[in-house]
């Protein structure tokens, strides 16, 4: 007998994260769940075999234990963990048994480690502290990778952008940069310093060369990254030279194995969030882009395979993840595996080893090999999901308007109870439709991203989420006709796929709404166009865009891309496309959930618009706020949080459809 999802199966769910594959063909990976006494977050690193033998557990307790990286050898694992009960450091596990060895111990802590071909040394990303009272190159303390955190009640000096970050708060007292790491004795050498950051490093085939991608120096271009190469002898550098210049974000460099090029993800505007494949040749110095430019490339590693003829990488294309290999230097691609679903983390050893996950499947890990017929599913740390009713979902194509007088097709998730709504209530249930964020992204499949879902699909109801004009996956002249048109273009696409539904009786008239950040967003603006709504969620939204431009830890950029507009033209569109200025016209009962914490978009865009509605008082409205959460609040929130806020979003729902029966 199987029952209904609940809020309380965030305690049940294991999310997988930071895959790796050993010389060995072995899979190393990091499993988080949540505590429910202790309400935080623990992990443990997991062995698993792609040939069938069951997972085994490596690491046990309470701590955070992530990033796993096999040793070249294949005998020993280097990973993080603050089980020490400070920040992460990092740890050596031997793989014939005995306990793990703390081989760092950086005052600001670890956040990634890469193995040299030898196995002798390690790259560790950590932060120094610095004091901004520099205001520039210089501001690199002495002492930096010794010095412990700053005062959090110290003041904060601000004199560049950007001077905050979601998940983070305050930076400019900080920098991230690289260290060396000698395995035996764990002797530390920072061989990287200045007014910028590390973000990814990968050593050259022959250990003497490092690719790094780091931030920018000119201070309205901080949040703008670049591919370098260091010259390494000795663990110094001698000699840093730039290599890509035209791209405005580049990230995640990856050596070829002969050392002839590298490849990276990157996009040419700042405030893009679309990415494509580059590669530097580097014989000539030339950077091109690697296979066509309407590619999309996930973020995250890129896996060359063993002969170095390729390059495995997530492609996103028509609102779904896959696994897929890339030519270098052809730039031909071939997906690997494919499917209507999510995929979240990527190896490559003989196969692919990847994670993925659908509305109706929990996520696990998958092995296929290259060449292979058939998948194979070499985990199961969400087997509770068995114990679940069962659901159906179609991702199917519907007629919507383009905007300029004619018709487009527009691709959407509908999500029910398997065998129908009459299992849960007598007639057509509610439809809520859920906006994804963005804008230039597409439907979000995890369940740890809204797992109302599956809560009110066993309730009944029906769940649409759609990729309308402005999504990215779809090429980019699709995704760029939102711009400057926020609300105006893409709101009529999701009302004609409702009608649609409505006209084939797969729901009737209760119609609610909710999305999170652009999501949010397109809820807030909803209730302002249509008064029929019956129910609205809005959380962490963008209500005010000429606010969010100032207050947004990144919207000074990204909102001028989004918007397409500078000075006069900006604050025009601003204000006629937020959604703030046309509250009085609401007539829906409105729940907002923000994160006090949040950065990307702050609790001042939730309580302008709850401000708005709560003074107007024409209808019920509520607004919570979580302290200590920030914008990924929904993903990896304090459990009991996450909890609270899925048990008031169904509550909230119901009771408002109910109401308007």
């Amino acid at each position: 007998m199987t029952q209904s999802f609940t809020p309380e199966d965030v305690y049940l769910e294991r999310v997988v994260s930071g895959l790796d594959v050993s010389a060995k063909n072995q899979v190393v990976c990091s499993v988080k769940g949540a505590d429910r006494e202790k309400d935080e977050y623990f992990s443990c690193l997991w062995l698993i075999s792609p040939v069938g033998d069951e997972p085994r557990q490596l690491t046990w307790g309470s701590s955070l234990d992530s990033g796993p990286r096999w040793s070249p050898d294949a005998s020993q694992i280097a990973y993080l963990s603050n089980r020490n009960q400070g920040s992460s450091q990092v740890y050596l596990l031997p793989c014939n048994g005995g306990e793990p060895r703390q081989l760092t111990s950086l005052a600001r802590g670890a956040s990634d480690t890469r193995w040299s071909p030898t196995g002798d040394r390690l790259l560790v990303i950590g932060d120094v502290t610095v004091d901004p009272n520099q205001r520039q190159e210089g501001c690199v303390r002495d002492d930096g990778a010794k010095a412990k955190a700053p005062d959090p009640d110290s003041p904060k000096l601000c004199w560049r952008l950007p001077y905050k970050l979601n998940g983070t708060g305050y930076i400019l007292d900080t920098r991230s940069h690289l260290f060396v790491v000698d395995v035996n004795d764990g002797q530390t050498t920072q061989i990287t310093s200045g007014d910028y950051e590390v973000r990814s490093a990968a050593w050259s085939p022959d250990g003497k060369k490092i690719c790094i991608s780091r931030t920018r120096e000119k201070p309205n271009e901080y949040h703008c990254t670049d591919i370098w190469v260091l010259d390494v002898e000795n663990d110094n550098v001698r000699r840093a030279e730039r290599m890509s210049f035209d791209q405005a974000n580049s990230s995640s460099p990856s050596w070829s194995p002969d050392g002839r090029w590298i490849v990276f993800t990157g996009s040419l505007n700042s405030g893009d969030p679309q990415c494509r494949l580059w590669l530097i040749d580097l014989e000539t110095k030339e950077v091109k882009g690697l296979g066509s430019e309407s590619l999309e490339v996930v973020p995250g590693d890129l896996c060359w395979t063993r002969s170095g003829d390729s390059v495995g990488f997530i492609q996103a294309r028509e609102g779904v993840q896959s696994a897929a290999l890339i030519s270098v230097p052809e730039g031909q691609c071939k997906v690997i595996a494919k499917g209507n679903r999510h995929l979240d983390s990527l190896a490559l050893g003989d196969g692919f080893v990847y994670t993925a996950e659908d509305p109706t499947s929990p996520q696990e890990v998958y092995y296929k090999a290259i060449g292979g017929e058939q998948e194979q599913k070499i985990s199961s740390f969400n087997a509770w999901w068995n114990e679940r009713d069962k659901l159906a979902v179609m991702y199917r194509s519907f007629c919507a308007p383009d905007g300029d007088g004619g018709t487009e097709d527009i691709d959407g998730w509908v999500l029910q109870l398997q065998g129908g709504i009459e299992r849960k209530r007598k007639t057509k249930g509610p439809l809520l439709v859920d906006f994804h964020g963005g804008p230039a992204s597409y439907v979000d499949l995890r369940f740890s991203a809204h797992s109302y879902w599956q809560i009110l699909a066993c309730a009944g109801w029906t769940i649409l989420s759609a990729n309308t004009v402005g999504s990215c996956s779809y090429g980019r002249k699709f995704s760029e006709r939102l711009r400057g048109k926020w609300g105006e273009l893409d709101l009529p696409q999701h009302l004609a796929i409702v009608k649609q539904l409505q006209i084939e009786g797969v729901v009737g008239d209760s119609i609610a709404v909710s999305g999170t950040s652009y999501g949010g967003f397109m809820a807030a603006y909803s209730i302002g166009k249509c008064e029929w709504i019956s129910a609205a969620v809005v959380c962490a939204p963008v209500g005010n865009i000429e606010s969010h431009f100032g207050t947004s830890d990144g919207g000074y950029y990204s909102d001028t891309y989004s918007i397409d507009a500078k000075k006069i033209e900006f604050h025009q569109l601003a204000y006629r496309l937020s959604p703030t200025f046309i509250m009085d016209n609401v007539r829906t009962p409105t729940l907002f959930i923000q994160g006090m914490e949040d950065e990307r978009c702050p609790k001042s865009q939730t309580e302008e618009l709850y401000v708005k509605l709560a003074w107007a008082g024409k209808v019920k409205t509520e607004m919570v706020l979580y302290p200590g959460a920030d914008h990924s609040f929904s993903v990896s929130g304090r459990p009991s949080h996450r909890v609270d806020a899925l048990q008031r979003i169904c509550e909230w729902l119901e009771s408002c459809i109910e109401n308007r029966s």
